[in-house]
């Protein structure tokens, strides 16, 4: 019997511990014996709850026990996350977690140190919650080079940018009934402003190209800018507006991301990925694209995926794998990054410094398709007669 013990009881954490004892036998079929959890750490009270007798405030109670080998973290954030799951793996221990701060931060550090105390470090949750990501790219699709990824990994700006094109409201209408449905945060910057969209791409593309891009290198932009205006001209030409999270290899090896709202084609996979729906695309040399898709949070949606983890873990807790990235990455600019774009100005304009464009109102246009430093350049010359409101890429 191996010994699982669980910090943080909080939405993941408790949907963790439920699984561990409602699919026991379950568990203990696929691992080969039963998996039992032993401690919680929590700083809470939680009087009455079937758990209560196994929780800890004191993290020593679980870094101490020789008998715990499986550690899923879900503290979420990167202080006491990143100190306790340091010293859990200096200690041999095993380290399950969903925490993409943590990960997209020390990934390449916290698989070394797993690597050498012979420990896992599993992070299936981190990306997409209950879609599976992690694995096939380290397993399903390994024949592949993987050569870009880009999708949805946001749920709560994928619900309101479909409430705005749904409703015609505005974004600070939509971010209100998101919040009071709890799908946004009391303070949702995390979410609209993009970060926690570039912490799973710093994952993704650390796992396709196998060195570490930190969120640091990622260019990010929200979706507070998008306005009901920019919804409706986007959709008056067949294009959805979407946050996009995207990773690219060049030639060289060097590694393109970023993070930005993009109108997307009715033709492209993503464009009915609504709600608080994910979607994830993956282009490999071999397969083409192939597409990952459903609830990308949730507290079971979640547990489930670590709890997958813990099961990999148990069966091959003495067969310890190479770190799945390095430090190292080669960050490009993506200043030859082709696509059209969308502009829209202030007053009505005249777009002819473009060279071929598309008008779709008196002061809104879609360009030619062009590399980022040509429309960069153009777009400083427009912006000398013109007041730009906004300018997003196109993905068809």
């Amino acid at each position: 019997m191996k010994q699982i013990a669980i910090l943080g009881f909080g939405t993941v954490g408790g949907g963790v511990a439920d699984i561990l004892a409602d699919s026991a036998d379950l568990i203990a079929a696929s691992v080969g014996e039963p998996l039992a959890l032993k401690k919680v750490l929590d700083l809470r009270d939680f009087p009455g709850n079937r758990f209560e007798s196994l929780l800890t405030k004191n993290f020593e109670d679980i870094l101490d026990d020789p008998d715990i080998a499986i550690v899923v973290e879900c503290l979420g954030g990167k202080t006491f996350a990143y100190d306790y799951t340091k010293r859990l793996l200096a200690t041999g221990k095993s380290v399950i977690t969903s925490n993409k701060d943590l990960v997209a931060a020390y990934g390449a550090e916290l698989l070394e140190l797993a690597y050498q105390n012979k420990a896992h470090y599993l992070f299936e949750a981190s990306v997409g919650g209950g879609i599976p990501i992690i694995r096939p790219l380290t397993h399903d699709l390994k024949a592949n080079r993987i050569q870009e990824i880009y999708g949805i990994l946001n749920g709560t700006t994928n619900y309101i940018l479909t409430g705005m094109t749904d409703k015609g409201s505005t974004f600070e209408d939509t971010l209100r009934d998101a919040q009071q449905l709890g799908y946004a945060e009391a303070n949702p910057a995390s979410d609209v402003d993009g970060k926690d969209t570039a912490n799973k791409v710093s994952i993704l593309a650390s796992l396709a190209f196998g060195k570490h891009v930190y969120p640091t290198a990622i260019p990010t932009e929200g979706i507070r800018s998008i306005s009901d205006e920019d919804i409706s001209l986007a959709l008056s030409k067949g294009y959805h507006i979407k946050l996009i999270g995207r990773t690219t290899l060049n030639d060289d090896g060097s590694v393109y991301s970023y993070v930005a709202p993009h109108l997307v084609g009715e033709n492209n996979m993503l464009s009915g990925v609504n709600g608080v729906f994910n979607g994830i695309v993956v282009r490999g040399d071999q397969v083409g694209d192939v597409m990952f898709y459903g609830r990308g949070a949730g507290k079971y949606p979640t547990a489930s995926a670590v709890v997958a983890d813990v099961i990999d873990c148990a069966k091959t807790i003495d067969q310890p794998q190479p770190p799945l990235w390095v430090d190292g990455a080669a960050i490009s600019e993506g200043s030859e990054q082709e696509s059209r774009w969308y502009v829209r100005a202030g007053e009505t304009c005249n777009a002819s410094v473009f060279g071929a464009f598309d008008m779709i109102s008196a002061s809104a246009f879609i360009t030619k398709s062009m590399n980022q430093h040509d429309f960069i350049r153009a777009l400083d010359i427009f912006k000398k007669t013109n007041t730009v409101v906004n300018a997003l890429r196109i993905l068809d």
